[in-house]
């Protein structure tokens, strides 16, 4: 839209179209080509509709990242001004701080930013009617940078920070201080925060419906208690490889967010089969549930949650990697879950062919992903647990 008919017709009239040719990515290419041919028949018409803003209100720049600099993003910024509601830089290495200092002046009314990625992103002021935004694997950007944007940006409902190492407690108590409508919340690997920061989002932030901590390992049962007691409408949380949550943490949980509907406990390797009879007791909604890697859950956990309120219209996807007490009486215990698209049982060792055959005759349109490996030999010496390939087949 920065392109006027006669640049476009000299850029490729000149000598320099080989050049042309080969700095521009072929998909670009190819547009600008069929920009051509439509600026021969409707020239003038057309150049004013590319050149006025309100016919750009959503940009996502994902597939030319390589080749977007800074300077594109000013004079995208500039052609919008107030027009532009969402812009997608997903990726876009060559975009820094000062072309992001230059857009938040000319498009004051953007609701959805990604710099997803963006590394050279550091600590930048926000736009005041920001909604959602994704800074995910900015690693650059401290609390001082969350502190300004949150201040700038009290209607934030999406914040995806992942990634973000450099982010501490202080962080976090500025989100939950200034951002009273937040509804999503991405932390994961944000390995340095603990409780105290987190106490405070579940304190300020009563509207949450989805946060992921997935690998922040220092955090305790006080999150989920806090969860429990400020932040009822919860649907999804993933805590995965999040090991020191126990049954404790997990029953305030349940008894509180009666509308989980996505639960990511990947390595929670402390729960047990009382983590599942409170989810199925309290957490009629329950969908996708992940226990991969949850080595205390037994057939007994697997019975309370396929005769549960969820198993049996809601219940869809349920992992059970590397939990090796489960058999095939787990199998049996879901064979009323009519919802059950599918389960995972990578490395089950004590499941067989013949319990998926006989859930099969049950849920004919399961997808069911499995393996089986032969035993290898117990090691000469160490303990007497034993040890198994990881050769597999796609059932």
């Amino acid at each position: 839209p920065v392109l006027d008919i006669d640049s476009i017709t000299t850029m490729f009239t000149n000598s320099d179209e080989a050049v042309i040719n080969k700095k521009l990515p072929k998909e670009l290419l190819l547009r600008i080509s069929k920009l051509i041919t439509c600026f021969l028949f409707y020239s003038q018409s057309w150049n004013v509709l590319a050149l006025d803003g309100s016919n750009w209100q959503r940009i996502d720049l994902f597939d030319f990242q390589r080749d977007i600099e800074g300077r594109v993003v000013e004079n995208i910024s500039k052609r919008c001004g107030g027009f532009l509601r969402k812009l997608s830089l997903r990726g876009c290495l060559g975009v820094g701080d000062s072309a992001l200092r230059t857009f938040a002046q000319n498009c004051k009314n953007i609701e959805l930013l990604s710099l997803n990625g963006c590394t050279k992103i550091t600590d930048s002021e926000g736009c005041p009617n920001l909604e959602q935004l994704n800074i995910s694997w900015c690693d650059q950007v401290t609390k001082d940078g969350i502190q300004a944007l949150v201040r700038s940006c009290p209607g934030l409902k999406g914040l995806f920070l992942k990634g973000c190492t450099q982010l501490e407690d202080e962080a976090l108590k500025h989100i939950g201080a200034h951002c009273p409508e937040l509804v999503t919340l991405n932390l994961q690997t944000c390995s340095q925060i603990t409780d105290e920061g987190l106490i405070t989002i579940c304190r300020g932030c009563h509207r949450l419906q989805s946060l992921c901590v997935s690998g922040c390992a220092n955090i305790t049962d006080a999150i989920l208690h806090a969860l429990g007691q400020n932040c009822p409408r919860l649907r999804i949380l993933e805590v995965a490889r999040c090991s020191q949550l126990t049954d404790v943490g997990f029953t305030t949980l349940a008894r509180n967010c009666h509308e989980l509907e996505k639960m990511d406990l990947e390595e929670c390797v402390q729960i047990t089969d009382g983590t599942l009879i409170q989810l199925s007791i309290h957490c009629p909604r329950l969908q996708v549930l992940s226990l991969s890697h949850c080595e205390l859950i037994t057939d007994d956990g697997i019975r309370h949650l396929g005769s549960g309120p969820c198993a049996h219209d809601r219940l869809e996807v349920i992992e059970l990697d590397n939990c090796p007490l489960i058999t095939d009486a787990s199998l049996e215990h879901l064979k009323t879950c009519h919802s059950l698209d599918r389960i995972e049982l990578y490395d089950c060792q004590q499941i067989t062919r013949a319990g998926i055959k006989r859930l099969r005759t049950h849920l004919p349109n399961i997808k069911v992903h499995a393996y089986f490996a032969p035993v290898t030999p117990p090691p000469s010496v160490g303990g007497s647990r034993q040890r198994f390939c990881r050769c597999c087949v796609l059932l």
